[in-house]
């Protein structure tokens, strides 16, 4: 591979980056939406198999017991729409998302390289700041589509929104601006470390991966895999407290779970949880979720890297 597609946070424009990285959001997000709704309703059940269920208030909500089971719960309960709920708000989300992060990526990359040196600092380290940052940066710029999507992914057939507009309004007119900002905290605790792992693995995983003989050639996406799983797992609980925080205010009781504990902030509810549910609690929905951040993270991977050589070649054709 030449010197120009060695690494790639420094290939292609600006514009062709974040070209690259919304095209790789939008075909991430179909593909595991039903993946990411399943996850959604695992998150926010307080309850498991091994409870007492006698002494709970379940509110007639349903009672999941896996990701199979849940799946076919929906499918039979909801269709084959049950699966894709709040996947407006989620293209949404991983199209800015995904191109605010690998721009801001490759810019903090720059700026390392502009202020102390290209090669001065250690690959990983780099590439943790460059990453924390992107994901820091997408995570502020893209929050309310994130809340909005886990609202639609956990409300049932008895609709607590009807249409993106008319939830945007209502939370606005309800919860005011701060409605939209509900578990932002949480949400900051979690993906800057989960995206300092995730590049830091990745960068490390991608060169020797490379020069073996795999399916997907550029070896991205089998590292974009391992790198998922393991910045996943490790910051998973506050995935979930992001999840319970989101659905709080005045809609918290209607939703498919409606027994969902009033919670304020991430420490309170990672108290509250450990309390009442064990620490068990706290990786509620992580199996499924490992099953989705494996084929996201490679679709996304895969997808951007050809995206991005696509553009740069559209561009080299012009000149």
């Amino acid at each position: 591979m030449s010197g120009k597609g060695e690494r790639l946070k420094d290939e292609g424009s600006r514009l062709q980056v974040t070209a690259a990285g919304a095209t790789a959001g939008l075909i991430s997000r179909f593909v595991i939406a039903p993946l990411d709704v399943v996850k959604i309703r695992l998150q926010l059940q307080t309850h498991s198999l091994s409870d007492p269920l006698s002494h709970r208030d379940l509110g007639g909500g349903p009672i999941y017991k896996g990701t199979l089971p849940t799946l076919r719960h929906i499918l039979h309960h909801e269709g084959l729409t049950g699966l894709w709920k709040g996947n407006v708000p989620a293209e949404m989300l991983y199209i800015c998302y995904s191109a605010a992060q690998f721009t801001t990526y490759r810019s903090m990359t720059l700026l390392i390289h502009q202020t102390i040196g290209e090669g001065r600092m250690p690959q990983s380290a780099e590439s943790f700041v460059a990453g924390a940052t992107g994901g820091g940066v997408a995570t502020v710029a893209t929050y309310p589509l994130d809340l909005l999507r886990t609202r639609f992914a956990a409300q049932g057939n008895d609709k607590v929104y009807t249409s993106l507009p008319r939830a945007i309004a209502q939370i606005g007119r309800d919860e005011g601006l701060r409605g939209f900002y509900r578990g932002l905290g949480s949400g900051l605790a979690q993906i800057v470390p989960y995206m300092g792992m995730f590049f830091a693995v990745y960068e490390t995983l991608r060169p020797p991966l490379a020069q073996l003989d795999l399916p997907l050639s550029s070896g991205g996406a089998v590292a974009g895999v391992f790198a998922s799983v393991i910045a996943k797992t490790g910051t998973f609980p506050l995935d979930l407290v992001r999840k319970r925080i989101q659905v709080q205010g005045p809609t918290r009781g209607r939703y498919i779970h409606r027994n969902i504990p009033e919670y304020s902030d991430t420490v309170g509810t990672v108290r509250a949880i450990l309390r009442n549910e064990g620490f068990r609690g706290l990786y509620r929905g992580l199996t499924v979720s490992l099953f989705k951040a494996a084929p996201a993270s490679a679709v996304t991977m895969w997808t951007y890297e050809r995206a991005l050589k696509f553009f740069i070649g559209l561009s080299e054709k012009e000149e």
